[in-house]
């Protein structure tokens, strides 16, 4: 094949590293700035070169933010005494957007994966420990672990049910199970037993 300009084969080169974007889409994003005014190019340009600079973590819960501590952390309205441990940061994103939860995170940045040479000492597992074993560490009450229902993050969910039960506080974790507008008959074995296990009394 003739590459007839270098400059957008490196553009789609570097899209394509992105994740969940192909070739195929990487080339229509490059095609797509291309036909764009150049003043919407340097708008993204500067979007991205912003996102580089001035985004950091939480000092309390390890989430994205432009500031020393987030405003989830400094908010005067949410429930000190309930903390909600994620795998990314993404993660808080989907769960704020339910409106329904409103204590604090800690963001972990990953999962426990022996196969990806990630261990407890490649995620935020310290900071959470320091976190819970400060002096105001009465002030939390229970821990919910809203990781993915994967092998790696089952391994995690035990780990760090394991780390914190001594302190004295309560562990969840999220529940699992069949997902609404979901039939039974099309639910795997798994999904079902874990449905049930998870069943509420009414």
């Amino acid at each position: 094949m003739i590459v007839t300009s270098e400059s957008l084969e490196n553009l789609i080169n570097e899209f394509s590293k992105l994740p969940s974007i192909g070739r195929k889409t990487a080339r229509r994003l490059a095609l797509h700035l291309v036909r764009q005014s150049d003043d919407d190019v340097l708008k993204l340009s500067e979007a991205v070169k912003n996102v580089k600079e001035k985004i950091k973590f939480c000092r309390i819960c390890c989430n994205i933010t432009e500031d020393e501590i987030c405003k989830i952390c400094l908010s005067s309205q949410r429930d000190k005494s309930i903390l909600c441990v994620v795998e990314e940061p993404q993660d808080v994103y989907v769960i704020e957007k339910t409106n329904e939860f409103k204590g604090l995170y800690h963001v972990l940045h990953g999962r426990i994966s022996p196969l990806e040479n990630i261990g407890p000492d490649d995620i935020r597992i310290k900071e959470l420990l320091n976190r819970i074993n400060k002096d105001d560490k009465q002030n939390i009450k229970e821990i919910i672990l809203a990781l993915n229902p994967t092998t790696e993050g089952e391994t995690t969910i035990l780990y760090l049910s394991r780390l914190i039960k001594p302190f004295g506080m309560k562990v969840s974790r999220i529940a699992r199970g069949i997902p609404i507008g979901t039939d039974i008959e099309f639910a795997d074995e798994i999904t079902l037993i874990k449905a049930l296990e998870g069943r509420i009394y009414i």
